[in-house]
C-alpha cells in the first residue's frame, strides 16, 4: 500500500481526508495554550488534518494556531483539514446550526471540513458533563438521532462544513441513520477508539461496506493521567510483540502501532505535545509492515476498550452494549 505524507482518502461525498491527522485533545496536565502550540508544530511538520471538538475547549487557541500558519504562508486555508464535533448536550436539531456557528466563531474559521456528532450519548440541553466526571448525576435524553442528522444535512446545505459524520456510534447506530427516510448524505466517516487491543475489525467491515471511513484514535492507548482510565490496563506501546516488530524493522513503536491501522485503511489520528514527538509520529510513510508483521499484530487484538464511560451506561443511547 503506497502511503505518503500527502495520501488521502476518498470521502463519500467527494471530499479528500488525508490519511494522518492530528488530534488536539489536552489531558488536564497541558494548558489550551500548549495545545495552540503543538497545532503549530504539526502544521510545520506537515500534518494537514487538524481534529478538534467543543468539548475539548481550546477551539479558540487551536483555531489561532491555523490562522497563524496560514498568515505566515506555512498552509492555505484549502489545504488544511479542519474537524469539529456536535457535543452531547446539542443533539436537539434546534441547537445543532447555533453550536457549530459557535465554534466557527471561536476559531475564526469561515467553515468546517468536517463536523462529527462526537457521541450518541445525549445528555439534558445545558448540561455539561465531560467524560471524566464519573460521579456527576447525568440526565440523559433520547432525540431521535435522524433528527440531528437532518439538522447536521443541513449545516452542509449552508456550507458552515463540506462533510459530515460521526464518532463513537456502533454499527446498530449507524444503520439508523443510514436506513432513514429521506437521507441525503450519508455519514462518511465514524470516528472510534482504534488501536491493536481494540483494532475494530468487525466495524472496519461493516464501513467499508458502506463506503463510510474509519477513523482511530486513542491509537498509541491511552494517557494515564485521565480519571476514566483503568490504571491497570495494558499500555499500547508496552505491548512485547508491537516492540520486537519495531525493533525488527528499525521503528518506534509509536510508528509501527500507526502504521499497522494505516495499512489497514484507517485514517489516523495521532496526538502528542512533545515537539520531537509530533515530528516522529509523522514518520510513518517511509516503511511498510509485512503480511506476516501484520497478522502477528492482528493477533494482538483483544477487544480491549480504555474508553468506555461506565457513567454513560444507563443512557439508552450507550454505544458499546453492541458487538461492533
Amino acid at each position: 500500500m503506497a502511503l505518503r505524507p500527502d495520501s488521502y482518502v476518498v470521502l463519500n461525498d467527494g471530499h479528500k481526508m488525508p490519511v494522518l491527522g492530528f488530534g488536539t485533545y489536552a489531558p488536564e496536565q497541558y494548558t489550551k495554550e500548549q495545545a495552540g502550540e503543538a497545532v503549530k508544530v504539526a502544521i510545520e511538520v506537515g500534518y494537514r488534518h487538524i481534529d478538534c471538538a467543543f468539548i475539548y475547549g481550546n477551539e479558540v487557541e487551536v483555531g489561532r494556531a491555523i490562522n497563524e500558519k496560514i498568515a505566515d504562508g506555512t498552509v492555505k486555508r484549502e489545504n488544511i483539514f479542519y474537524t469539529g464535533k456536535l457535543w452531547s448536550n446539542n443533539h436537539a436539531p434546534e441547537r445543532v446550526r447555533p453550536a457549530l456557528e459557535s465554534s466557527l466563531k471561536d476559531l475564526q474559521l469561515d467553515y468546517m471540513d468536517l463536523f462529527l456528532i462526537h457521541t450518541p450519548v445525549e445528555f439534558k440541553p445545558g448540561d455539561d458533563p465531560s467524560p471524566k466526571d464519573e460521579n456527576e448525576k447525568v440526565i440523559f435524553h433520547n432525540t431521535d438521532i435522524r433528527d440531528t442528522w437532518k439538522a447536521m444535512e443541513a449545516c452542509k446545505d449552508a456550507g458552515l462544513t463540506k462533510s459530515i459524520g460521526v464518532s463513537n456510534f456502533s454499527s446498530k447506530q449507524l444503520e439508523l441513520i443510514l436506513s432513514m427516510p429521506g437521507l441525503k448524505y450519508k455519514p462518511v466517516c465514524d470516528q472510534v477508539e482504534c488501536h491493536i487491543f481494540l483494532n475494530q475489525s468487525k466495524l472496519l467491515r461493516f464501513c467499508k461496506s458502506k463506503d463510510i471511513a474509519l477513523v482511530g484514535y486513542s491509537v498509541l492507548g491511552s494517557s494515564r493521567a485521565e480519571g476514566w482510565i483503568d490504571q491497570n490496563s495494558p499500555q499500547v506501546l508496552e505491548d512485547p510483540v508491537l516492540n520486537q516488530i519495531a525493533k525488527k524493522v528499525g521503528r518506534s513503536a509509536a510508528q509501527v502501532a500507526m502504521r499497522y491501522l494505516l495499512q489497514r485503511g484507517i485514517v489516523v489520528l495521532a496526538k502528542s505535545f512533545t515537539a520531537e514527538r509530533i515530528k516522529q509520529n509523522f514518520q510513518v510513510f517511509g516503511f511498510e509492515l509485512s503480511a506476516e508483521d501484520m497478522k502477528r499484530l492482528d493477533g494482538v487484538n483483544n477487544d480491549m476498550r480504555y474508553l468506555s464511560i461506565d457513567s454513560w451506561k444507563e443512557s439508552p443511547k450507550y454505544p458499546y452494549h453492541d458487538e461492533y
